[in-house]
């Protein structure tokens, strides 16, 4: 039985764990936003969604072409086929395509800058498909069309040549309809000047900047509603208070790309701020040829996440799904005074059949209004409790056919949940908890080096357990002096830098730290770096720590670098010599990308790449054979032990 006080501590130790589980689970699911925050418009019943192809229209976004000259030639044909025939099929009275235009990439898949080829090939597919024709065009700037671009004034700033937009910075499209305007304001976060790859993962927006979207976000305060848009999701943008996000309460969604589906493993990347915005992250068109058709019905806001050339497309715009509502930004009441289910379907080939379905119940086969409206009379009362599955199947002359389900709900109390890890992804600050991160591990290495190092001297008594050898080889280590010194000055290194000193910007020198980088005048705060950092503290300098207290234990034990491998079991040490060399090469490839990125003097002003590669042999080599009181002492303490 544990002690009264003990299952007390326990007790609210666990109570306390519950607590901050909750809080994560309300902070990053949100199910909508909480009301006492929102300052919602007042929207009138009418007009409902009925049978008229009236107040409605529809727009495109894709993101991400990563348009190549060296990889992926079917980027670029298969962008041009979406310019020629998708376009064609769907006539969106809107395209937004959000950054990331070009791949900028060198051969190697290593260096990068702003190559014109890609750039002449992008404005050669909007020039060739007319498409500029056919639509409104708004392309804006992600962070690869930002590498290596000293000004915006440089020749290198091909965007300003090639793009269809040709405006850098934020700026704000009013798109007007006979039933009202709507809202595009663009945040622009890409950072001026653009270093080269990875330092502008992250977006970076001034105090000016914010004040320029405040007064855009105000401008756009009597539209219908305001969309924003740009490259970088919000938790990948570093804003001064109160932040983008408070920015842009006031706008149904927000629209971004970037973070490509993370590699396939967050194939949907959805969640809503708490002030009631939507945030979209949609998925590239680079590998996976992923584009989004939103709408507007009657004001209703709905989208939908497809893939290029998977055909039938549908969008049932009446009733939407709950997931995506709020109350704040959208007239909800509508869809209960609605007297007809609307959908929006496209295909090549005339479609067939629109079937529909609530709660696995068939209501009839909608009818085509105009265009690809097609509607169908419901009864929106007899769903007005609880939550109901709508199922819409569209089939084509062809016999392809596609099926679009979601739920929705009446009551404006039910809500549901957006997923934990996607909301954390684009709720949280990542530069934020990488900072964190980095710190608290450099504090702690830090820590058990001062603390071991003013201990005394542990009593040896009997055999050696495991948690002694490495209490025991942790005291060897920083009462040496040599090794002390050297692990409290790199990772005093690590955090104060700089780790490098070269060409950020070809023509322009820089220097990278922790902190942040600094090229040509301008600093900008650290973001990636820090996560730089932890990979360095956690794979390197933490591993190499731990592997010369090992080292100078066992030559305390009475072994030298040689026999040891007789001495101590081999499953014990060659696995530990193979981890080490293993997280050496991988500093020394860290060298390599950094010769192919920044070049040679970036390599060899290093020295947090370079010079560590060399002074880790030299003290590698220095714990097999050096010699010290100290370590004199610990083998003299150990042979007695042994003895006894």
């Amino acid at each position: 039985m544990l002690p009264s006080g003990a299952r007390m501590l326990k007790v609210a130790a666990g109570l306390l764990a519950a607590a901050l589980v909750a809080l994560l689970l309300d902070w990053y699911s949100p199910s909508g936003p909480p009301q006492q925050l929102l300052q919602g418009r007042s929207f009138a019943p009418e007009p409902a969604p009925g049978a008229e192809a009236n107040n409605l229209f529809w727009l495109v976004q894709v993101s991400d072409l990563h348009i190549s000259q060296f990889r992926g030639p079917s980027r670029s044909s298969d962008f041009e086929k979406f310019c020629t025939e998708t376009i064609d099929i769907i006539q969106p009275a809107l395209v937004l395509v959000t950054g990331d235009l070009t791949d900028a990439k060198a051969k190697d898949d290593i260096g990068s800058d702003q190559i014109e080829v890609e750039w002449q090939t992008y404005q050669t597919v909007l020039k060739r498909s007319k498409v500029m024709e056919k639509t409104k065009w708004i392309d804006i700037k992600g962070n690869h069309d930002s590498f290596n671009i000293p000004s915006l004034d440089s020749v290198k700033n091909y965007y300003r040549k090639y793009s269809a937009w040709h405006k850098d910075g934020s700026f704000h499209y009013i798109h007007h309809t006979s039933f009202g305007k709507y809202s595009f304001i663009c945040a622009d976060a890409t950072l001026v000047p653009g270093p080269k790859r990875p330092f502008n993962f992250f977006g970076i927006l001034n105090a000016n900047q914010m004040e320029e979207l405040s007064l855009l976000a105000t401008e756009s305060h009597d539209s219908n509603h305001t969309i924003w848009f740009g490259h970088y999701p919000t938790s990948t943008i570093i804003s001064p208070s109160p932040g983008i996000r408070m920015v842009m309460r006031s706008a149904t969604a927000y629209l971004c790309g970037h973070l490509h589906t993370l590699g396939g493993l967050m194939p949907v990347l959805h969640t809503q701020h708490h002030h009631g915005t939507l945030e979209l992250e949609l998925g590239d068109w680079k590998n996976n040829r992923k584009f989004r058709i939103l709408a507007f019905d009657h004001d209703l806001f709905s989208f939908a996440d497809v893939n290029f050339e998977e055909w039938p497309v549908v969008l049932v715009t009446n009733p939407k799904p709950s997931l995506y509502s709020s109350s704040a930004h959208e007239p909800l009441q509508r869809i209960l005074h609605s007297t007809h289910i609307r959908i929006l379907a496209f295909s090549p080939s005339p479609i067939k059949c629109v079937k529909v379905s609530i709660d696995g119940i068939h209501l009839g086969e909608a009818f085509q209004v105009s265009g690809p409206l097609y509607v169908l009379k419901w009864s929106p009362q007899s769903y007005s409790q609880g939550f109901h599955q709508i199922n819409v199947t569209v089939q084509d002359d062809t016999g392809k056919s596609t099926t679009q389900h979601h739920s929705f709900t009446m009551e404006e109390n039910l809500s549901l949940k957006f997923g934990l890890l996607s909301s954390w992804i684009l709720l949280a600050d990542h530069y934020i908890w990488v900072r964190v991160v980095f710190a608290l591990m450099v504090i702690i290495q830090i820590a058990f080096l001062i603390i071991f190092r003013y201990l005394g001297r542990p009593l040896l008594k009997g055999p050696l357990t495991r948690a002694m050898q490495t209490s025991l080889s942790l005291h060897i280590l920083s009462k040496t002096n040599f090794f002390y010194y050297f692990f409290l000055l790199l990772s005093l290194y690590t955090v104060l830098g700089p780790w490098f000193i070269g060409e950020m910007i070809d023509g322009h020198m820089g220097a990278c730290f922790s902190f942040g980088i600094i090229v040509d005048g301008h600093f900008f705060q650290g973001s990636l770096t820090f996560l730089i950092g932890i990979l360095q503290v956690m794979f390197f300098n933490i591993p190499l720590m731990a592997y010369l207290c090992w080292c100078l234990l066992l030559r305390c034990q009475g072994n030298c670098f040689g026999s040891h491998l007789y001495n101590v079991k081999r499953y014990h040490s060659v696995p530990v010599h193979l981890t080490m060399v293993v997280l050496f090469f991988w500093q020394v490839y860290s060298c390599f990308f950094l010769l192919q990125t920044y070049g040679a003097m970036a390599f060899f002003l290093s020295p947090l790449r370079t010079w560590i590669v060399g002074l880790t042999l030299f003290v590698v080599y220095r714990s097999w054979t050096m010699k010290s009181s100290t370590l004199r002492i610990f083998t003299a303490q150990m042979k007695n032990n042994q003895s006894s």
